[in-house]
């Protein structure tokens, strides 16, 4: 199909090959939203959800008062967590700056922190090795124009002047910037935000930069939200979840946060459908990272410093064609095609058969934080069975090893129901 394409498309194709390398290599990263909404303390849209007077909403920037070095304990915890890249709210839907912005007194530097809390996160993240990413939101309940500009011509044109020189800046003030994640445009389309027209001018500026589906142009990823959907075949995606529900600050019980395991599981589904994870942490506002956030992620390291580098990073193949062991196992497959990883999320206790696998296997490993080790098995045309594996999950961090499979040829499995005399076949099951 390559064949047909222009010659500019190749070129696009090639070029967006190369930039999103490390991209598909990285895997996994820290969302970080964090504004004045963060005062309150009730969710990220509390200014609209609750109908703040402007004037009032205004005078939390009083209140903002992040400590020193914040940012850097942030992305000390991304590194930890195995997190290979981080996405800050340079601006949320409040219009609230967190840089020092020509555009509006209406930043952290002018009123509030004193501070570009911007450049403070860039910093953070290169100090730890993170590539640094900017999330932008193109709506602004602050602007005069914000909502005027979908209603007067010239209202539009004074907003989008507003919001192209904002983009500018972030793209001009900070150095290489690898991932641009738009959010929310409302209430324009494409054209009236002249968004061809912006995007041009960021990857002028910044010619190796990812850039999301939110500006309503495809770029170079797509963006699901709160649900972990692949996109088709040959699209890039990345599933943005919250911890605990909300993604501004919330004050929420223990038990509202994902699990340590719940993480690693959703790293698994991004994994099998060719995606990346971008999870949420909400700081407090001064900066704090919750608790929960902080017990939580060192578990996901302490997993990700065994099972990361044979089983997450990476480029690899999307586990088509390989259904579930009921809940006991789930799949993904290796950079080697004829390599399956069996994710074992309720430990077998000894022995586990995995029925209708196809592919001949060679050799079964059981990865370990002391290395990977052999294991025995038998096969026959309808059925896989493992044995000979501890009594106890190898794996104290999050409960979940992995077994290493090898075989012939590339694996599949697909369920079935074994009658006497037939086998009913349920189908192949996509993730």
């Amino acid at each position: 199909m390559a064949g047909k394409l222009s010659k500019k498309a190749r070129a696009e194709l090639a070029d967006r090959k190369r930039r999103m390398a490390w991209w598909h290599e990285a895997r996994f990263g820290m969302f970080v939203h964090w504004g004045l909404y963060s005062v309150v303390g009730r969710h990220e849209w509390v200014q609209n959800n609750e109908q703040i007077p402007r004037d009032q909403y205004e005078a939390l920037a009083r209140k903002f008062k992040p400590k020193r070095n914040c940012a850097r304990q942030w992305a000390k915890l991304a590194k930890k967590a195995g997190m290979k890249y981080m996405v800050l709210t340079t601006k949320h839907h409040e219009g609230y700056c967190l840089w020092d912005t020509a555009t509006t007194d209406y930043n952290a530097a002018k009123t509030g922190p004193g501070r570009d809390l911007v450049a403070e996160y860039v910093a953070a993240c290169r100090g730890e090795g993170l590539k640094v990413g900017f999330y932008f939101s193109m709506m602004d309940w602050h602007h005069r124009d914000g909502f005027k500009c979908c209603k007067s011509e010239p209202a539009r044109k004074r907003f989008v002047k507003y919001i192209h020189a904002q983009v500018r800046e972030l793209m001009t003030k900070f150095g290489a910037i690898d991932v641009l994640w738009y959010d929310v445009s409302y209430p324009l389309n494409a054209k009236t935000w002249e968004s061809a027209k912006l995007n041009r001018m960021v990857r002028k500026l910044q010619p190796d930069i990812v850039v999301n589906d939110r500006s309503q142009m495809p770029e170079d990823f797509g963006t699901p939200e709160e649900s972990i959907v692949a996109a088709g075949a040959g699209r890039a995606w990345e599933a943005c979840m919250t911890f605990n529900g909300s993604w501004g600050w919330v004050d929420t019980t223990d038990d509202a946060w994902h699990g340590a395991r719940d993480v690693v599981l959703m790293l698994r589904q991004c994994v099998a459908g060719g995606g990346n994870l971008l999870l949420n942490i909400g700081p407090k506002p001064d900066g704090s990272v919750p608790v929960q956030a902080v017990e939580r992620l060192t578990k996901v390291g302490k997993w990700m410093d065994v099972y990361g580098k044979k089983c997450v990073y990476g480029p690899r193949p999307r586990s088509d064609g390989l259904c579930d062991v009921g809940n006991m196992i789930v799949w993904t497959r290796g950079r080697n095609p004829k390599r399956v990883f069996a994710w074992c999320n309720t430990w077998p206790n000894g022995e586990v058969g995995m029925g209708w696998f196809k592919g001949k296997v060679k050799r079964v490993k059981l990865l370990t934080p002391q290395g990977a080790k052999p294991v025995k098995f038998t096969q026959t045309p309808r059925r896989l069975v493992i044995t000979g594996l501890p009594k106890a999950c190898p794996d104290k961090a999050v409960g979940i090893a992995i077994l290493q499979i090898d075989c012939a040829s590339r694996p599949t499995r697909k369920m079935g129901i074994h009658t006497e005399n037939a086998v009913v076949w349920w189908g192949d099951y996509d993730y």
